[in-house]
């Protein structure tokens, strides 16, 4: 049985928040003095197991986890164990997270025991300074030992930069280059508009267009119909035989093929990224044993999932677009 919105799209991926915490604090996520959600509001892993069963019952073939940072929730491994007997009997056919790579080299092995072939790396510069700075206490050569460990256990690796105006621009190619040479595809993403920071957006957003037309000074871009079940839209480099691809909410939004709804650890459901209409599953999900009221609230939500997205960055009043942060809704 396959969810299909208003729109006729078929919803088979799910991104899950497996929680709001997270050991960095990157400036364009968070702020420094975050307050985070309290335990008992958090989803248990037994509950966490039991929504995702659902959604992959009801059609959906990707689960990818998120946070915050998904690998610091405490006895994250039982539920990626648990998850993964649905890749088992093929109902679900991939299985797959975002981490900052903090944690990589602890988990690695374990990440591909349990059937993860394919993860994305969040990095947004290579100088071990400016990775300091960026993430307020982030070690850029522990994440490289991570992503060693994962290359090391077979595991394929997306590197995900936001694209940061005056800080990361003139460095992405080189980056760019440093993830081709190592065999991972490589991913540039327009900062979005969400949450409360300390700094102010216009200050740090970047058109994609204009860093395309930077890098295409440099390198051959060819456009290639490649897609991982994500918004990203790729480029086959000819220079280096990598991909590129570009996530550009900002410039030129993706909701026509929008696939995707994403489920927060404290049971929200968000059937759109860019917008606050959401609903609550927790209740449905404590309120009976059996997964009735739970199936029935997701069906109510999906046929709510609206067309798109209208995000802008608040030029006059300098607002988020979406009050709450990225790690609450998980990237």
């Amino acid at each position: 049985m396959n969810m299909i919105d208003p729109f006729g799209r078929n919803i088979s991926y799910l991104r899950v928040s497996v929680t709001d915490r997270c050991d960095f604090r990157c400036t364009y996520c968070m702020a420094e003095d975050m307050t985070f959600l309290p335990r008992k509001d958090l989803l248990s892993l037994e509950e966490l197991d039991r929504v995702c069963s659902v959604f992959i019952s009801k059609g959906v073939r990707k689960l990818r986890l998120t946070g915050g940072e998904p690998l610091v929730r405490k006895n994250i491994m039982h539920l990626i164990q648990q998850l993964s007997r649905h890749l088992r009997t093929g109902q679900l056919e991939e299985l797959t997270l975002t981490t900052n790579g903090s944690q990589l080299a602890r988990f690695a092995g374990q990440l591909a025991d349990f059937g993860i072939k394919r993860i994305n790396v969040s990095m947004d510069t290579l100088d071990a300074e400016k990775f300091r700075a960026i993430t307020r206490w982030g070690d850029l050569g522990r994440v490289i030992a991570g992503i060693d460990a994962a290359q090391a256990a077979g595991i394929k690796i997306k590197i995900n930069a936001v694209a940061l105006k005056d800080f990361n621009d003139h460095e992405l190619a080189d980056l760019m280059q440093w993830a081709h040479g190592r065999g991972m595809d490589f991913t540039i993403i327009e900062t979005m508009p969400m949450g409360e920071i300390e700094g102010d957006r216009t200050d740090q957003y970047l058109p994609l267009s204009l860093l395309r037309a930077r890098l295409e000074k440099q390198f051959t871009l060819v456009d290639i119909p490649y897609r991982t079940g994500g918004p990203a839209r790729y480029v086959q480099v000819a220079e280096t035989g990598g991909k590129l691809g570009f996530i550009t909410p900002m410039t030129h939004n993706f909701c026509e093929s929008c696939n995707r709804v994403r489920l927060t650890c404290t049971g929200t459901l968000y059937m759109c990224l860019g917008q606050e209409d959401s609903a609550d599953l927790r209740n449905p999900l404590r309120a009976s044993e059996d997964d009735e009221l739970l199936a029935s609230a997701i069906d109510e939500a999906i046929g709510r999932k609206p067309k798109g997205h209208d995000f802008i960055i608040d030029r006059r009043h300098k607002r988020p677009a979406v009050a709450r942060h990225m790690s609450v809704t998980g990237g």
